[in-house]
């Protein structure tokens, strides 16, 4: 079943754009990082996917295109990309050697992936040079992320100036979160003055995961309260009530909410003061800290679930006298009670909780921490089947015993597709 985008929000006065033919059904999805873009072509009339790709390290001498065909080898181009005006251009040669390029009367669309759409942006929109612009005053509030975002956007205006290219944001789910949990409780002046608020990220995936989940139940959206924890190297939980999001880990930024892979989540703000105070840190200092040298790999020096299982399972046969399997269960467990935090609250945010899903890497794929953050929370009806949460799948299942009174999913996200759902659903009404 192709997934309908979510309905929620009224475009209102957004810039429109013509309605593709009936032959175009294929959306280009780009997500433009700092130095990579990652591209996947869907047909949204049957699913299908033509080609995808990616390119890394632009800007380095050891630049690289790696082009995946449906129907062929996959082709590799190692050499410099200057900036991300010759990376895309690649990217539509690519694609144009395969019969798919830009100029197909078969596309109907570029959707990107834009990261920040503040309070303005609540649904995709339709970019001109107007949303162009908003995207680009928003820079201050993601500036890893928006300036990649509009270089990837005006770089594809510019190779096919007559395609339409729609803006979908990852805060835009979140924007249905009520003011009493989107306030931080500072001075409502100040807050307004520099946009201080809860945002939340990954909306793209939480939109995905909490529909597909309801699908998943045999049940309409409208009608199923679930609790998704995306984890991944960054990560983020998020209690949907009937497809609309009312509650999520991720702030301003997405460094608050869960432990991740170097991001170190919530914590006291005084410590901040307090590394300046005291260890004499400057705010780039703390900056660097929290975001890259926190999370998993502060407490351990891994960031990949996998590894850290590894050395907890070597115990006191890892050389150094279990020092390092303790560490890496310091780093578990901490993991883990900050998730069944965040769980046991969204129960009560909730009130009736009909699921809870794990989804992106860490949700996907380690039985540990699903089977970690549901042990002991039978009295919340949730409880784990080991024999069906050990099985390895990339479809969405159940891994919840039949009984239980809430089930407990996993369900792999695909930002991609959701993106292509809400461009191509914009497009055509």
């Amino acid at each position: 079943m192709t997934p309908q985008p979510d309905e929620r929000h009224d475009p209102g006065t957004a810039p429109t754009a013509p309605v593709p033919g009936p032959d175009a059904t294929r959306v280009l999805v780009l997500n433009s990082g700092s130095s990579s873009v990652k591209y996947q072509l869907i047909d949204m009339a049957d699913g299908s996917r033509p080609a995808a790709g990616i390119v890394e390290r632009i800007g380095e001498d050891a630049s690289s295109l790696r082009h995946v065909p449906a129907d062929g080898e996959p082709r590799e181009t190692v050499r410099r990309f200057t900036d991300h005006g010759e990376a895309l251009s690649a990217v539509a040669e690519e694609l144009a050697a395969d019969g798919l390029g830009l100029d197909s009367p078969r596309l109907a669309a570029i959707g990107h992936r834009v990261v920040h759409g503040g309070q303005r942006f609540t649904a995709p929109t339709v970019v001109d040079d107007e949303v162009l612009a908003e995207v680009e005053r928003l820079v201050p509030l993601a500036p890893l992320h928006n300036p990649a975002n509009v270089t990837g956007i005006r770089t594809a205006r510019k190779l096919n100036p007559g395609l339409p290219q729609v803006a979908v944001f990852d805060t835009a789910f979140h924007t249905t979160v009520p003011e009493h949990a989107a306030r931080y409780a500072i001075d409502v002046e100040t807050a307004d003055t520099h946009r201080v608020r809860r945002y939340g990220f990954h909306g793209t995936s939480h939109a995905y995961v909490s529909r597909r989940t309801a699908e998943l139940l045999g049940r309409d959206p409208a009608d199923v309260n679930v609790i998704v924890l995306h984890l991944g190297n960054g990560a983020s939980a998020s209690a949907v009530a009937g497809g609309r999001c009312v509650e999520t880990s991720m702030g301003l930024t997405p460094l608050e909410g869960l432990v991740m892979g170097t991001r170190s989540g919530d914590l006291d703000p005084a410590v901040i003061l307090h590394l300046h105070r005291v260890a004499g840190m400057d705010m780039d200092a703390v900056d660097e800290l929290l975001n890259k040298r926190s999370g998993l790999v502060g407490l351990c020096g891994d960031n990949d679930m996998r590894e850290i299982r590894r050395r907890i399972d070597a115990g006191e046969d890892d050389g150094h006298d279990g020092a390092d399997a303790r560490r890496a269960q310091l780093a578990f467990d901490v993991y883990v009670h900050r998730l069944r935090k965040y769980l046991g609250a969204y129960v009560a945010v909730l009130g009736r909780v009909d699921a809870v899903a794990f989804t992106a890497g860490v949700g996907e794929n380690s039985a540990e921490v699903r089977a970690a953050a549901i042990a002991g929370l039978e009295v919340l009806g949730l409880e784990i089947c080991p024999d069906r949460n050990a099985e390895r799948s990339r479809e969405a299942r159940l891994v919840s015993p039949e009984y239980a009174r809430t089930a407990v999913a996993v369900v792999p996200t695909d930002e991609e597709l959701e993106i292509a759902a809400q461009t191509y659903r914009l497009l055509t009404g």
